[in-house]
């Protein structure tokens, strides 16, 4: 099947099947500032998934045009290198908006694969979430897949979210195995092995949850459908090809570009890379280009730059010295005119944008060289051959050199590239680019540091040697403008030549302090942060309190000592416990993540299962310790090199210079660090944890207290632990025994409590057996019983069920602010009372809703005042459809 082919039977199967086709959305998402682009078929349906807008339809199908190169979905550097990465690509998709759920969403793609695409039944496998039960017991009925063919899968592999917030859910994926010769040979070769044997193909999300910015999960209001199928993937498939650049979607791309460049892909391997290259950020260009986005230095328009000045550099690996591309976008347009007729009427405007960006670049190309030839000859005569990380990522960031370009040019001169520094601007980038992202045709706040920076100058930090200083004024900025002095009673930031005030880094946040006068008026401002938005600024988040403040003059600047010195206990409590961590749990402990702040330290880090009681106490005396031997936290300056040499810990995602600053604690811990410290460990006084708590999988978070904090923990815990005492009546260690004494016997009373409840719902089901209203042959019970198990409830309705061979059996009660509804019925009846449907029109009277399978349901609400009239709907309701 041709590609054309596959995305048309895909729609047409679906709209057969009452779901309404939408032309795809633009490649900019509507009203969502949180997306750079549209990167999946959902998006233009997020207000519906997330109950913000209602839908005129509850089916809908679509082929999506979709963009991954920025954010978390960012495939940029993997395009070329592997046959399956693109950064654009079509998604198909159909979606259901809280109509059809799990069961039927298999159904549907199980027959569409297997009869319409007749993809080989024996060839297919699938995954699942592992909570999942439902999803895998569907496989079973709708697919008659064994359990060997059905894997269950972590939220890593089989969870999807959009994006770091909104709609997310399990997924389940449909795998083909392609055959041995693709995979990688080894016996253990199954569904999840990267070797690229078995290719997922098609991915069904269950969405029932929306994710906030904190990563809270909430259910959705209405359980829906999102699935996505790549059309570049499953064209590979059926026209049996290996690599989606060898199926039509590509092809003519690569004939075009042969002619071209003067050489056939297909015939040398480096070649083949950067043809891919260029044909996929072609069509990525080609597309951004056509829904409004331009080259530029932020935003969108420096990602689609990004994308561009990659694909011409390849052009010049290539040989290709003068503008190319732009004679390309037309064979796109080609290919893509049948789904995408708009492209046709933006032909001349594509060429003219993709040529003078071609023009640019290649003049930008030659200053990177230039530069890059000056870092050389400066490499070349150091004694170590190796290229900072921060000039590969200039030339990434300021000349558009992709890193396997600098990579290339680099192994020519045999010099190395410090890589592990690169990664770090790299983050940093992507900070200053989330900062910067405040939506489309804004300036970013980072830009406006960017340029008081340009203005004002470096400002250099004293704080390491004192906390008293005095500054001169260098720049005001009052609500974001800058000004040459400030009133009393204002909310500003401040500007200083020199300043004592750390910085917030590394984790530890910002000092705080004031700002007084030389000339004895005492206080003038009131520092309530200081952060460095960009490298090289520090600046004063402050309250003016009176008086004025002048650009030019100078001031004494006071860090608070108090807040400054528990800081600093933290932040050397931090090191102790990151290294007794290694030291007890494993090397495998690594820093994710840390906030170094007055008042407690909290220490992200890579572990995969919980802390013991036992681990935990280890953690603490060893830290206690340490602190009690007063250890010596010295502070000393190297080459970043020979302090990991030296085996000294470097945090990933920070940015090191030539020269690094190592605190080394006791000689047993050594990290480069930034940061203000303790001189001994013994000004630490006391390390309590106070919780350890998974925040992912595979990372932890705990927090702990030191110093005066930890005491007046311990204090109150001690404090609580005498009112437990107290009210059990056991003191020490009998305590313990007595608390679970008191557990063992709550449990025993529980369980006594609910079989007395459960003989109790046995004769009031009895009772109800014998109310029940006979309608044609039918019974019809309806009633409100006081119970707060849902489990007894359904036990209940199942129970009259099975004594009256003919039945409908509505069950409803409240428990504080919920309402629960059961709904069951005999086979003979269901078809003439759906269990499932009929529970979630009965809940929909209680604000709620639900569903279920065809003979028993549950479902709920949360407005108890209206069940009785819900139940008095539920018989009249009833009463309608068993008397048709």
């Amino acid at each position: 099947m041709k590609a054309d082919d596959i995305r048309s039977s895909f729609i047409s199967y679906f709209k057969e099947r009452g779901h309404r086709h939408l032309p795809s959305s633009s490649l900019v998402p509507a009203n969502d500032p949180t997306l750079l682009f549209t990167n999946a078929g959902m998006v233009q349906f997020k207000e519906y998934f997330l109950g913000e807008r209602k839908a005129e339809f509850l089916r809908a199908v679509t082929a999506q045009k979709c963009v991954r190169a920025g954010g978390k979905h960012n495939d940029l550097e993997q395009v070329g290198r592997t046959t399956r990465h693109h950064t654009f690509f079509e998604m198909l998709g159909n979606f259901s908006f809280g109509d059809y759920f799990k069961e039927e969403a298999i159904s549907y793609a199980w027959e569409f694969i297997t009869k319409e695409l007749s993809l080989p039944k024996r060839s297919l496998y699938v995954s699942v979430y592992q909570e999942d039960k439902k999803s895998a017991d569907f496989w079973k009925g709708v697919a008659g897949l064994s359990g060997n063919r059905i894997s269950l899968f972590g939220e890593k592999d089989n969870f999807w979210a959009m994006g770091e917030s909104g709609p997310c859910g399990p997924c389940s994926e449909i795998h083909i195995d392609r055959g041995e010769k693709i995979g990688c040979g080894k016996p253990s070769c199954a569904v999840g092995c990267e070797c690229g044997r078995f290719l997922e193909v098609w991915n069904l999300v269950f969405m029932e949850f929306n994710r906030s910015e904190d990563g809270r999960l909430t259910p959705l209001p209405r359980p829906s459908i999102d699935t996505g199928m790549g059309l570049e993937r499953i064209a590979s498939v059926l026209q049996k090809k290996e690599s989606n650049y060898d199926t039509d979607l590509f092809e003519p791309i690569f004939v075009s570009l042969s002619d071209i460049v003067k050489k056939r892909y297909g015939h040398d391997t480096a070649s083949d890379l950067s043809m891919r290259v260029i044909a996929d950020h072609l069509r990525a260009m080609t597309f951004l280009i056509a829904d409004g986005v331009l080259p530029s230095n932020e935003g969108r328009g420096y990602v689609l730059r990004r994308i561009m000045r990659r694909a011409i550099r390849h052009g010049k690996l290539l040989s290709q010295e003068e503008p190319f591309l732009h004679r390309l976008s037309a064979v796109v347009i080609d290919i893509m005119r049948g789904a995408y007729p708009e492209l046709s009427d933006k032909k001349a405007f594509l060429d003219k944008v993709i040529y003078h960006e071609e023009e640019r670049f290649l003049a930008t190309l030659e200053e990177g060289m230039a530069l890059l030839s000056k870092q050389f000859e400066k490499v070349k005569k150091s004694k170590s051959p190796r290229l900072g990380g921060d000039v590969a990522f200039q030339l990434y960031d300021t000349y558009g050199f992709p890193p396997d370009l600098t990579e290339i040019i680099a192994r020519e001169e045999e010099v190395e590239i410090d890589w592990e520094g690169f990664e770090k601007e790299m983050a940093r980038q992507k900070e200053r680019a989330r900062e910067a992202w405040v939506g489309s045709g804004e300036k970013g706040v980072a830009a406006r540091y960017t340029e008081l920076a340009s203005k004002a100058g470096h400002n250099r930090f004293v704080g390491y040697e004192t906390i008293e200083h005095a500054g001169r004024l260098l720049a005001i900025l009052a609500e974001g403008k800058e000004c040459q002095q400030a009133r009393s009673k204002e909310k500003i930031e401040l500007v200083f030549d020199e300043t004592p005030f750390y910085a917030e880094a590394g984790g530890q946040v910002g000092d705080r302090g004031i700002v007084e006068s030389l000339s004895g008026e005492g206080v003038i401002a009131e520092i309530r942060d200081t952060h460095s938005p960009v490298k090289g600024l520090i600046v004063h988040s402050a309250l003016l309190l009176k008086g004025f403040l002048r650009v030019g003059e100078k001031y004494r600047l006071l860090v608070n000592r108090e807040l400054r010195e528990a800081t600093a206990n933290n932040h050397t409590a931090t090191h102790l416990l990151h290294h007794f961590l290694r030291e007890i749990l494993g090397k495998h402990v690594k820093q994710a993540g840390s906030l170094v702040a007055p008042d407690r330290l909290r220490f992200d880090y890579t572990h995969f299962s919980p802390l013991s009681p036992e681990e935990i106490a280890k953690v603490e005396e060893a830290i206690n310790a340490r602190i009690r031997q007063n250890d010596p936290v010295q502070v000393r300056f190297t080459t970043y090199h020979q302090a990991l040499e030296e085996g000294v810990i470097a945090m990933f995602g920070e940015k090191y210079g030539d020269e690094v600053r190592v605190i080394d604690t006791g000689g047993y811990s050594r990290e480069l660090c930034g940061g203000t410290h303790v001189h001994s460990t013994g000004k630490i006084r006391y390390f309590k944890m106070i919780s350890d708590t998974s925040l992912a999988a595979g990372v932890r978070r705990m927090e702990a207290l030191t110093g005066e904090r930890a005491i007046e923990y311990l204090e109150m815990r001690d404090r609580e632990l005498g009112k437990v005492e107290h009210v059990i009546g056991a003191k020490g260690d009998k305590a313990v025994k007595r608390v679970h004494e008191l557990l063992d016997e709550q449990k025993r009373l529980l369980e006594e409590l609910r079989n007395y409840k459960r003989r109790a719902s046995l004769e009031l089901s009895n009772q109800l057996v014998q109310k029940g209203e006979k309608l044609d042959g039918c019974v019809l019970v309806v009633e409100k019983v006081d119970l707060a198990d849902p489990e007894l409830l359904r036990e209940m309705a199942d129970f009259i069920r099975r004594e009256i061979p003919s039945s409908v059996v509505v069950l409803g009660a409240a428990h504080k602010k919920n309402v629960m509804i059961v709904v069951a019925v005999t086979e003979n009846v269901k078809n003439r009372v759906h269990a499932g449907q009929f529970a979630n029109e009965v809940a929909k009277q209680v604000g709620g809703g639900g569903g279920g399978k065809e003979t028993i349901a549950q479902a709920g609400g949360n407005q108890p005042e209206k069940l009785d009239a819900a139940l008095e709907y539920a018989k009249k309701r009833a009463r309608s459809l068993l008397e048709k």
